[in-house]
């Protein structure tokens, strides 16, 4: 009896964990080590910066990691350059205007792609990025990693799991209006993109 009522609890156990379903990430990361890495390049300036205020919440199921879904959001407050000249105007209305549009925003449409091995998932995310209140529909190759149980890694005595996002892809600053069409013998129309993002589900 005992052993029958064993296996029952072990498949109602393994059940549990299959049909988990979607599990909520956060991603206002307390420790600050969430960045972005942006590069404008030209042949005679290069502007090379990093910006670490995000937050945002993302919906991800292992089992169906087509389905993922939400939205990460940066300060623009947060973007950073070593020169304090460049900062500022990077800061200044003509570029990133910060105290009028406080946030960049990509919201996740449709994944396409989509493959998965192990813990990883490559994919094709379209999304609606939205910079200085333009919003334009870009699609971006993303890798995304989770990682059940190991949020204690990241946060000790933290019991929970760990999505990691990470994607390389460009925009073109005229899109948004980011000083469009000044400086482009100086400093490039394309803007280079790197993230690293990790996102958090408690229990």
């Amino acid at each position: 009896m005992k052993s029958r009522l064993a296996v029952v609890f072990g498949l109602a156990s393994l059940s549990g964990a299959i049909l988990a379903g979607p599990q909520k990430f956060d991603f206002k990361d307390p420790k600050g080590v969430n960045n972005i890495v942006f590069q404008l390049d030209a042949p005679l300036e290069s502007i090379n910066g990093t910006a670490n205020g995000i937050s945002g919440e993302v919906t991800f199921d292992a089992a169906d990691p087509a389905s993922i879904n939400g939205k990460i959001i940066l300060s623009t407050a947060s973007l950073h350059v070593g020169n304090p000249m460049q900062k500022e105007h990077l800061h200044g209305a003509t570029w990133m205007d910060v105290a009028k549009y406080s946030e960049i925003t990509f919201e996740a449409v449709k994944a396409e792609n989509v493959k998965t091995s192990g813990t990883e998932t490559s994919a094709d995310l379209t999304g609606k990025l939205t910079v200085k209140g333009i919003t334009k529909t870009v699609t971006v190759p993303v890798r995304i990693t989770y990682l059940k149980d190991r949020l204690k890694d990241r946060i000790p005595n933290k019991q929970g799991d760990l999505l990691v996002l990470r994607a390389k892809f460009s925009i073109k600053r005229s899109d948004f209006n980011i000083n469009p069409h000044n400086f482009e013998d100086k400093v490039s129309d394309d803007i280079q993109l790197s993230l690293s993002v990790a996102g958090m589900s408690a229990r």
